[in-house]
């Protein structure tokens, strides 16, 4: 066994006493949670009686719009979760077959290996305390306002500070789930760009660092009131600290891991076509329902106004992308491009991620439209720099994230949000990634190897990764 497969396999033996470390350590850390405030006395007292909901509990005051809150908050994050089949079939169906399997299992490892970092680290650190309050206030500081350390998410069934309205208009466990779903999405962006040449014990690895460490930190600067949000820096559902950081960290990635063989030539550009429009088509039409959970989850109530508006703004948004962008496409390549039209809808809903809630509906085609045009001159732009995205994943997250972020600052009716603001958090938000991801890919390139070798990448990832086709057609007897 040579040294790098050696170095290869400690690590991954590492991660994974990291996580039995965690797991079983997990009864011990179960109560180390910080209480939240006091509850009513009513409900503190129909609480202790039972962990769950009961007869007390269902009648005292509120208790009716409190429940309607949570269960919209955990229909949103089973709405978010679908995203991830769409995001796999998205993958798959824009590249090639002989990929098929190893993309589907990179991003089954992401859901299921992020959620946990994020519960062992990532959902604590990214919600440490209101510093924007007590910034404004000149109370005491919870944290600096920048980087918060993490601990274990769990909390007392029986502690009624986490299963009332003291809490917030849904329950801690809600809060905890929904936000999950989002941290797992920024690394199934990077997924795509890196697809059919990146090694896959490194990904693995990469993925969980991002997810756990990176990108609690940035959210903690907005959603966790911190710096950004004592700028005044507005993002409702996360065009930057979800997609514009998925893309950032992607771009890094792709510049140290370098195109696809035969992607580039002499002769210019050769199409390395997908294997199936029909799943990539499946893949973006589950994307989009799942962005109604993205979006509408979001306003974390059930709002009857907020919740519709938002989905009035995200479809619009959606529609006008694809719009834009087989305008753009036909303008330019001569044919109605399926593909670009797919990015479209994408590039759309990512544009309107931002202001969802804060943009008029005509404002939200306007936006849709050009993201949807930003998309297809992006993606030709990467092409022509010789920066392989197999699925357009930079274009769509990262230039579309930065767009709908700063669109904010133009388009909102809120007079409090400026373009000077937005620009400011978009790119400290991207900057950040980009840098981490940048150097993290760095020293597991030099660790362990980030790239397959060419026999393989040629051959297929399916076989020399998991020793399986994605497709097998029996011979006739």
């Amino acid at each position: 066994m040579n040294n790098r497969k050696l170095i290869t396999r400690l690590m991954m033996g590492a991660a994974a006493f990291v996580f039995a470390f965690a797991i079983l350590g997990g009864d011990s850390l179960l109560f180390a949670q910080d209480a939240a405030p006091d509850a009513p006395a009513a409900a503190e007292e129909a609480v202790a009686t039972s962990a769950y909901s009961d007869e007390a509990y269902t009648a005292t005051p509120g208790y009716g719009t409190f429940a309607v809150n949570n269960l919209w908050i955990c229909i949103a994050a089973a709405l978010v979760f679908i995203m991830h089949l769409g995001f796999s079939t998205v993958e798959t169906g824009l590249t090639q077959s002989k990929n098929t399997v190893n993309i589907l299992f990179k991003n089954l490892w992401i859901v299921c290996a992020g959620i946990l970092l994020y519960a062992f680290w990532g959902f604590n650190a990214m919600y440490p305390g209101n510093y924007a309050e007590a910034v404004a206030n000149g109370t005491e500081l919870p944290w600096n306002g920048y980087f918060a350390m993490g601990k274990w998410f769990g909390g007392d069934l029986n502690d009624p500070s986490l299963t009332t309205e003291a809490y917030g208009s849904y329950t801690w466990w809600a809060d905890f789930i929904f936000q999950a779903m989002f941290a797992a999405t920024g690394a199934t962006i990077v997924s795509g760009a890196v697809a059919e040449r990146v090694k896959l014990s490194t990904f693995m690895i990469f993925v969980v660092i991002l997810v756990g460490f990176a990108y609690p930190i940035t959210g903690s600067w907005k959603w966790g009131k911190g710096w950004l949000e004592v700028k005044g820096f507005y993002d409702f559902a996360g065009s930057s600290l979800v997609h514009a950081f998925g893309g950032f960290a992607a771009l890094a990635c792709v510049l140290i891991l370098g195109p696809r063989k035969g992607k580039y030539t002499k002769d210019g550009i050769r199409p390395i076509l997908g294997h199936s429009m029909p799943l990539a088509a499946i893949g973006v039409f589950l994307l989009w329902l799942g962005w109604f959970g993205f979006n509408g989850g979001s306003a974390l109530s059930a709002d009857p106004k907020a919740v519709s508006f938002v989905f009035v703004t995200t479809t619009l948004a959606a529609c006008a992308g694809m719009v834009g962008s087989t305008a753009v496409a036909w303008i330019f390549l001569k044919k109605p491009d399926l593909s670009m039209a797919l990015n479209g809808v994408l590039a759309g809903l990512v544009g309107i991620t931002a202001g969802a809630d804060t943009v008029s509906e005509m404002s939200s085609i306007l936006i849709g439209l050009i993201a949807g045009a930003l998309v297809v001159v992006s993606i030709v732009f990467f092409d022509k720099l010789k920066i392989d995205d197999p699925v357009g994943a930079i274009s769509v997250h990262g230039v579309c994230g930065v767009f709908g972020t700063v669109a904010v600052g133009i388009f909102s009716f809120n007079p409090d949000h400026s373009v000077g603001t937005q620009l400011l958090g978009t790119l400290s938000i991207g900057a950040f990634s980009f840098v981490f991801s940048f150097i993290v890919f760095y020293l597991l390139k030099l660790v362990m190897g980030v790239r397959v070798s060419e026999e393989e990448e040629i051959e297929g990832l399916d076989i020399h990764e998991h020793g399986s086709p994605a497709y097998h057609i029996a011979a006739p007897e």
